[in-house]
């Protein structure tokens, strides 16, 4: 009888074909919701594995729905994963990490999702999108919807990490002048290498810029780093990027300074309500502001990034099926992140 995998939400079919050659699959069909810890216990019960990413919440009802059931992660870890109930079933927990390490792709794309949305903002091309399907167009040249554009404009990085990397380039391509702040500040030559010049804290980013990106961590040192003081100091006529992490910022304060003008606009691909939360959700809010562009959390979608992540993991759970995965890849042995 052949292995039963269960997948969490539909993935590309590269990573499905790495599977149906040595299992049986089973996909969540959803795309409009994300699986319950309820819906995936039910799952492992006529599973061996569970095909996860890294949003997946993983609960002790899950093991204890079926103790024989092995996890395979996309990363090393996942704050969505109880660990410690993990261990008391017995549960493995698989990581694609030790199989095949991470490729740059995702950090890239993201990155361009990134630029993409100060291109959005500075030519207000997502509000004439709408403008124009509401029959707002009457006239060519309008100034209806006039934008800063780009050219000698600022952005600041708050952070400089391998997402903020990539975009350094595409923003000096399109004549902006770049600056960060980060804990650790670069060699003077790799600055000049690089085209970017250092602001010691943030608080100098968010009144100096044009545009501020989030391009920073998530950990306890930066939970909440941007809320009501913060915001008010950038410029009026300045938007805001985030594309690392929802709870870096107070939402209802950037809500509030969306609505009153504080700041010209958004672009956001996170929000506080996502996981560890397991039904995520975006505040209708956010929904009512023209000044706003949304995504969901689809910063690394290209076929070949999301691609070549979800095929790790499948090819985790072959090399697996055939006795070949390395102890590394086993992390029910280690301490729980």
């Amino acid at each position: 009888m052949r292995p039963r995998v269960f997948v969490v939400q539909p993935v590309p079919d590269v990573a499905i074909d790495i599977l149906r050659s040595v299992a049986d699959v089973e996909i969540y069909p959803y795309m409009d919701r994300q699986i319950s810890p309820g819906e995936l216990a039910s799952a492992a019960r006529r599973a061996d594995y569970i095909f996860a990413l890294h949003e997946t919440t993983v609960t002790e009802e899950v093991f204890a729905a079926n103790p024989s059931l092995k996890v395979v992660l996309a990363g090393r870890h996942s704050d969505t994963v109880d660990f410690d109930a993990a261990r008391r079933y017995g549960v493995s927990i698989l990581t694609a990490a030790a199989l095949a390490p991470a490729s740059l792709r995702v950090s890239r794309a993201t990155a361009d999702l990134a630029v993409g949305m100060i291109i959005d903002l500075a030519y207000r091309i997502s509000e004439a999108d709408r403008y124009t399907r509401c029959g707002g167009f009457r006239q060519e040249q309008t100034m209806a919807l006039m934008g800063i554009g780009c050219t000698e404009r600022t952005v600041g990085l708050i952070g400089l990490g391998k997402v903020a990397l990539f975009m350094v380039p595409r923003l000096r391509a399109l004549e902006m002048d770049v600056v960060y702040t980060k804990r650790s500040r670069l060699p003077i030559e790799e600055e000049s290498a690089l085209g970017v010049r250092w602001m010691p804290h943030h608080d100098d980013i968010l009144r100096t810029c044009d545009f501020v990106s989030l391009q920073c961590s998530y950990n306890p040192s930066t939970h909440l780093l941007i809320g009501e003081r913060e915001l008010g100091l950038m410029k009026p006529g300045a938007y805001f990027i985030n594309t690392a992490r929802g709870r870096i910022v107070d939402e209802p304060a950037l809500i509030k300074a969306l609505q009153q003008g504080t700041i010209a606009g958004a672009g956001l691909d996170v929000f506080w309500h996502e996981p560890p939360v397991s039904d995520p959700w975006v505040p209708p809010a956010f929904y009512k502001l023209d000044n706003v562009v949304l995504a969901p959390h689809n910063g690394g979608a290209t076929w070949d990034s999301r691609g070549e992540m979800t095929s790790r993991i499948a090819q985790t759970i072959v090399a697996d099926i055939k006795g070949e995965l390395p102890p590394s890849a086993r992390l029910e042995t280690s301490v729980a992140p």
